[in-house]
């Protein structure tokens, strides 16, 4: 990491995450390349906080009589109000581009329209069912196992968007989000934060049990890898990442995490 880059004090990142990933009121005080690299490292708190809330929410209606299928409903709703469903329509976008089958500069241009296409509208539909399906199925084991399915799926969610950002992966247009971050953050430092994500990740479900240690880690590696797959294949279909394949690798990367909490 450069000199520059080590200089940027903490809070700027943690401004620059949350205030481009969720909708708290967060002021973005700078808008530079330096704070996007701070804002991408820092990005699975912001995860970590969006999860807290979901956790929160779909605890508080189990505690007051609900059953699991509300829990998990509103505990998926959480994550979408708190991105104003962000990273939602990017998945959808990123899926019409990909659906399309035409050239990149036309497929860029698709996932630009207001509009959501069938294979928007369909990835949509089965990510959504997906992820309430394995938050229900936590939940109805119990509150701490669907509390930790919401936390652990919403902070892979956005380490999927800190490894995006790693040096070597190009943006696909000149302008917009996607170019503001693409390339900002060393792999070094990628992968220091994987591994301090997989190893709290870990912590947490050690306070479950014994089996949940290597399942939460193991989610989120398979989170991350289920994300470098749909990366890869952008990078070579677009020429590079834009905001939309950003929200569709964190919708990814989150569906992908709790499928595999729903196993065993």
């Amino acid at each position: 990491m450069s000199k520059t880059a080590s200089k940027i004090p903490l809070p700027d990142g943690l401004r620059f995450a949350f205030g481009t990933l969720t909708v708290l009121p967060v002021k973005v005080t700078r808008w530079d390349r330096e704070a996007a690299r701070g804002g991408m490292l820092c990005a699975p708190v912001a995860g970590l906080v969006v999860g807290a809330g979901a956790a929160l929410v779909g605890v508080a209606l189990l505690a007051m009589g609900a059953g699991p299928m509300l829990a998990a409903v509103a505990s998926a709703s959480v994550p979408a109000a708190l991105t104003r469903g962000l990273h939602l329509d990017g998945l959808a976008d990123t899926a019409d581009g990909l659906g399309s089958g035409k050239p990149a500069e036309d497929a860029l241009r698709i996932m630009k329209q207001s509009d959501i296409g069938p294979f928007g509208v369909i990835s949509l539909l089965f990510v959504l069912l997906a992820q309430v399906a394995a938050l229900f199925q936590a939940y109805d084991t119990s509150w701490a196992r669907g509390a930790l399915a919401a936390v652990v799926s919403a902070t892979a969610a956005r380490l999927a968007l800190t490894l995006a950002a790693r040096t070597g992966v190009p943006p696909a247009r000149p302008e917009g989000l996607g170019a503001a971050v693409a390339g900002t953050v060393p792999v070094r430092g990628a992968l220091l934060v994987t591994v301090a994500v997989v190893g709290a990740a870990a912590g947490a479900g050690a306070l479950v049990g014994t089996y949940d240690l290597v399942r939460c880690a193991v989610a989120v590696l398979a989170a991350c890898a289920a994300a470098e797959l749909l990366l890869r294949h952008c990078t070579r279909r677009f020429g590079g990442i834009t905001g939309d394949v950003f929200g569709g690798l964190a919708e990814t990367a989150a569906t992908t995490a709790l499928v595999v909490l729903s196993l065993g």
